[in-house]
């Protein structure tokens, strides 16, 4: 992985993402798919399904299942309009389907097979054609990562909500053979080791949102704690320390917020070509 040293002047742009979840038969389990490799956003890694915000998702407020009220409300984020708040849920669902073929809709999988024949047509076209009611209630925001100002690992500066959600057990998630090239389902703490081992990359908040993950059994433990807390702020600062690039999260002391916004680690280092804990793989999970 190529550690970035440009600071982009422009302002974070909108972004989604979903943490897709369900119970293997070794436990819980994470839906990540590979970036292709000439991505210009995180290109050759694996990451959760999702993607920048567009004009066209704050266009379906007659075809979501509650109101761009509640939604606002779920977020917790006063300075963000209700409209907006839609538009990311819907984001989120559209890029779930986009990259994963996974449908959060009325009619899922009548849908999904007519919406495959034709990915090129605008995703909101189908929703309106199709009448389809999207099951935003099915997402439930999980945390909020916004890019440090010197981005680490991308030019570009995003403000992503992470939202989690249990796929449907009638649906199978697959990759697009186009943004990405790959894809698994894998336990969190697997997803961790083979990143280690080398055999995956990844950047930075999918690193840590793995790490988080690990702590919980099942998908029912992961959707309890998102019901129970608003999602965490976690905007990371990035500094130089001898030589190398060091990333620290709200909690740390060098960090501008004091309180700890997730379990782990609350600083990574730039070693090896990689990210990594200071006190190694275990401090993940301490």
């Amino acid at each position: 992985m190529q550690l970035n040293s440009d600071a982009p002047l422009e302002p974070p742009r909108d972004a989604a993402t979903v943490l897709m979840l369900r119970d293997g038969t070794q436990g819980l389990e994470v839906f990540l798919v590979k970036r292709h490799g000439l991505s210009d956003v995180l290109g050759g890694a694996y990451v959760f399904p999702g993607g920048k915000l567009d004009a066209a998702d704050l266009l379906l407020d007659r075809h979501v299942d509650q109101s761009a009220a509640d939604m606002h409300s779920a977020l917790g984020e006063p300075d963000t309009q209700p409209a907006t708040a839609l538009g990311l849920y819907v984001a989120a669902l559209r890029e779930a389907f986009e990259e994963s073929g996974i449908l959060f809709a009325s009619d899922a999988l009548e849908a999904q097979a007519a919406l495959s024949q034709e990915l090129q047509r605008p995703f909101n076209a189908w929703v309106e054609e199709r009448s389809m009611t999207l099951q935003t209630r099915m997402l439930l925001p999980w945390t909020r990562w916004i890019t440090p100002r010197m981005p680490s690992v991308s030019s570009k500066r995003f403000d992503t909500r992470f939202f989690v959600a249990q796929v449907p057990a009638d649906q199978v998630a697959r990759h697009d053979n186009f943004e990405t090239t790959a894809s698994a389902w894998l336990q969190p703490k697997l997803a961790l080791h083979q990143y280690w081992d080398r055999q995956i990359e990844l950047a930075p908040p999918q690193i840590m949102s793995l790490a988080h993950l690990s702590r919980h059994a099942s998908v029912h433990s992961v959707l309890q704690e998102a019901r129970q807390r608003p999602p965490p702020v976690i905007f990371p600062e990035s500094y130089e320390e001898a030589g190398e690039r060091l990333i620290c999260y709200p909690g740390d002391p060098r960090h501008s917020v004091p309180t700890l916004a997730m379990p782990g680690p609350t600083r990574v280092y730039f070693r090896n070509r990689r990210f990594e804990p200071a006190d190694g793989f275990e401090a993940l999970f301490v």
